[in-house]
């Protein structure tokens, strides 16, 4: 496999790049330096699917072959030591329900059906018990508490990160293990870069009822240059770039997690859409690669 070149906005070495087994998977070195977890995040290469969907597709809502999307699984779990059967993956739905997973989830989503519950977010303090979430643009986001030895695994597009699903997973997982934001380690994976995610209005409201004022010019930048014609004149219809990634870091921050144990991988699924499934560059037509982290 040839050496992958990433376009980043900022490089701040907080990643690597490995390739095992053929496979090739992004981490983030804090989590690896803790010894508590293992974790990953796929990329399109390593499997075995084809057209649109090549090679490493890990979804199977997408339209792939269900054969395929199970071998990519067996190639990922391989890569990162965990069998499929010990994956556990929610009914995503862009909502902002955490749930706490346990053994007896066990290959629900992956090899066997998954609940039918909307569930953006799991947790658990179970060693060996895989948590799997589907991205391709939307930000998984990576939290490790290592005084509890607790983890969780949430998917942050637009809606969870309007309504602040970062801070929700922490209120759950305090709930559940007794977490305090000083002793989490929360790392913010890849996903769409504000200068290329348009939103409309309604997005931009939305985000603004739950962030401060003095933040809104860090997560929305007004696009000027917009026109939208509509029965035969021409009216005004504001546009916005948005940054997902720096409205999760401000979510942690004023959740009370140290900035120093905030990490973000500033790698743009739509910028690095040969290497990254991107639903905002490809379309329905696209496969999905996923985020993963389990309790050693």
């Amino acid at each position: 496999m040839n050496e992958i070149i990433w376009k980043k906005k900022n490089n701040r070495g907080t990643l690597f790049t490995r390739e095992e087994k053929g496979v090739a998977y992004l981490g983030f070195k804090a989590l690896e330096k803790t010894g508590l977890v293992k974790h990953g995040f796929s990329t399109r290469l390593g499997g075995v699917s084809k057209g649109c969907y090549s090679t490493m597709n890990l979804s199977f809502t997408t339209g792939d072959k269900k054969e395929n999307v199970e071998e990519n699984l067996r190639r990922m779990g391989d890569a990162l030591g965990i069998k499929p059967s010990d994956m556990t993956a929610p009914y995503q739905a862009h909502s902002l329900n955490v749930r706490r997973v346990g053994k007896e989830d066990k290959g629900k989503g992956i090899t066997r059906q998954k609940d039918p519950e909307e569930t953006d977010g799991l947790m658990t303090d179970a060693p060996g018990l895989m948590l799997v979430t589907g991205h391709a643009d939307c930000f998984p986001l990576f939290i490790v508490d290592t005084e509890r030895r607790a983890i969780a695994l949430s998917h942050s597009g637009w809606k969870g990160t309007a309504n602040r699903i970062g801070q929700m997973t922490l209120l759950a997982m305090k709930k559940e293990f007794g977490t305090r934001p000083e002793n989490v380690i929360v790392c913010i994976g890849p996903g769409i870069c504000q200068e290329c995610y348009e939103v409309g209005e309604d997005v931009a409201v939305e985000a603004k009822k739950n962030f401060h004022k003095k933040n809104w010019d860090q997560i929305l930048i007004e696009k000027k240059d917009f026109h939208n014609v509509s029965r035969g004149s021409e009216t005004e219809a504001p546009k916005y770039m948005m940054d997902l990634s720096r409205a999760n870091e401000i979510i942690f921050e004023e959740a009370g997690v140290k900035k120093e144990n905030i990490y973000t991988a500033d790698i743009c699924t739509m910028c690095n859409s040969d290497l990254l499934f991107s639903h905002r560059k490809m379309g329905g037509k696209r496969g999905g690669q996923a985020a993963f982290l389990s309790l050693e």
